[in-house]
C-alpha cells in the first residue's frame, strides 16, 4: 500500500500514525465524492439527507442516521471492511509506518483505545418536553443546561431494565453512564451510577466536542456534569439562548479513574479547572488528574468548595450542590468555571 506521509526511523505506533493521517486525507485516497465536514453525505451508503460529519481537525467522524462514530482508524476500517486489526497494520502503513507489537497492559490503567473493541450500547433517545421538566427537577438543574447538554448530543434517554433513565455519553460512543429518572439505585448494582457494559470506563465524556473551546471545566460524574453546561451558560454566555461561552464541560465518571491515554494529549494546552467532590475520592482524583494534566503542559488548577453552604445549611460538596449555595456562599465564590 503506497504510504502517503514519510515516518520517522523505528517503529511507529497507531497513535504516530494517527497523528499524520486523518480522515480528510483518507476521504481523497478512497475517491469519495463531495467533502468531509460538518455537515455532508455518508460516503459508503445512500444518504439523501446528510447526516454525516467530520469535525475540523478531521480526526473523528459521526453517522448520525446509524448511530456509528469513531477516529480515522474507525473510517478507515468502514471503507475497507478488514477486521480491526488488519485495519490498524494498514493504516500503520498507509500512514508510513511499521506495525508495532502492542503494548503490554498492567493493573487497572486501560489500553489505548486502538487496542479495545468499541461497545455496543442499546438505542438512546432524545429528550422530550417532560424529560427535561422531570430531569431539571430531580437534579436542581435549569433546563437550559439540560438543553444544551442535549444539543451537543451528551445527555440523552433510555428505558434500561425497565427503567426510564437519563445517560450521558459523547460522539465517540465508547464509555456511557445510565441513571433512573426517579433518583434510585439500579437493583442489580446497587448504586445510582451505572457505566454501561463495555465502556471505556476512563474515558473524558465531552472531550472531543470540547476541543474548540480554550477552557474546560473537568467534573466529577454525571449530574456535575450537566450542572457545568447550566453554569456555563449562566456565567459566561451573553444570553440563555445563546452558546459563545468561553469553557466547555468535560466528564470523568467516577474519581479512581485515570484520563484514557488517548484522550490526554486533547487536553494538552487547555486552560482546565478541576471540580472533584469534596471527600477522599474526589480529592485524590483531583490530585490525579492534575499530574496527568501537567504532562501534557495544560494550565491547571482546582475548585475548592470549602466553607460553601447550601440555602439548607448543608454544606456544598460537588459542582451539583452549588447551584443551591445560599446568598454568602456566592459572593464567596464570585465566579465559579474558569
Amino acid at each position: 500500500m503506497k504510504s502517503l506521509y514519510p515516518c520517522p526511523l523505528g517503529q511507529s505506533t497507531l497513535a504516530d500514525a494517527k497523528a499524520r493521517l486523518n480522515i480528510h486525507t483518507l476521504w481523497i485516497h478512497f475517491n469519495y465524492p463531495g467533502e468531509p465536514k460538518a455537515s455532508c453525505r455518508c460516503p459508503w451508503r445512500d444518504d439523501n439527507k446528510p447526516s454525516f460529519s467530520v469535525n475540523a481537525d478531521g480526526t473523528l467522524w459521526n453517522d448520525f442516521a446509524t448511530g456509528e462514530a469513531g477516529d480515522a482508524v474507525d473510517f478507515f476500517q468502514r471503507a475497507t471492511g478488514l477486521t480491526q486489526k488488519d485495519a490498524c497494520k494498514k493504516f500503520i502503513e498507509l500512514a508510513g509506518g511499521n506495525v508495532s507489537p502492542s503494548p503490554r497492559v498492567t493493573g487497572s490503567h486501560p489500553g489505548p483505545a486502538d487496542l479495545r473493541p468499541k461497545p455496543t450500547f442499546p438505542n438512546f433517545t432524545k429528550g422530550t418536553s417532560a424529560d427535561f421538566n422531570r430531569l431539571a427537577q430531580l437534579r436542581n438543574i435549569g433546563r437550559e443546561g439540560l438543553e444544551w447538554a442535549s444539543e451537543r448530543g451528551l445527555l440523552w434517554f433510555a428505558t434500561l431494565k425497565d427503567r426510564h433513565a437519563w445517560i450521558v455519553t459523547d460522539m465517540v460512543r465508547v464509555n456511557a453512564q445510565a441513571r433512573r429518572m426517579d433518583g434510585q439505585e439500579w437493583e442489580h448494582i446497587g448504586a445510582k451510577a451505572w457505566t454501561l457494559p463495555g465502556s471505556w470506563a476512563s474515558w473524558p465524556i465531552g472531550i472531543t466536542e470540547a476541543q474548540s473551546f480554550t477552557a474546560i471545566v473537568l467534573c466529577e460524574g454525571g449530574p456535575d456534569f450537566l450542572a457545568a453546561h447550566y453554569l456555563a451558560l449562566w456565567e459566561q454566555a451573553s444570553h440563555p439562548t445563546k452558546r459563545d461561552m468561553q469553557c466547555s464541560p468535560v466528564a470523568m465518571l467516577g474519581a479512581s479513574q485515570r484520563i484514557h491515554p488517548d484522550a490526554l494529549p486533547m487536553l494538552a494546552g487547555k486552560r482546565i479547572r478541576i471540580f472533584g467532590h469534596d471527600d477522599e475520592a474526589g480529592r485524590a482524583g483531583v490530585e490525579r488528574w492534575g499530574r496527568e494534566l501537567a504532562t501534557v503542559g495544560a494550565d491547571v488548577d482546582a475548585f475548592s468548595f470549602a466553607g460553601l453552604v447550601q440555602t439548607d445549611g448543608k454544606p456544598v460538596k460537588d459542582l451539583n450542590d452549588s447551584l443551591l449555595m445560599d446568598a454568602a456562599s456566592f459572593a464567596q465564590a464570585e465566579r465559579i468555571l474558569p
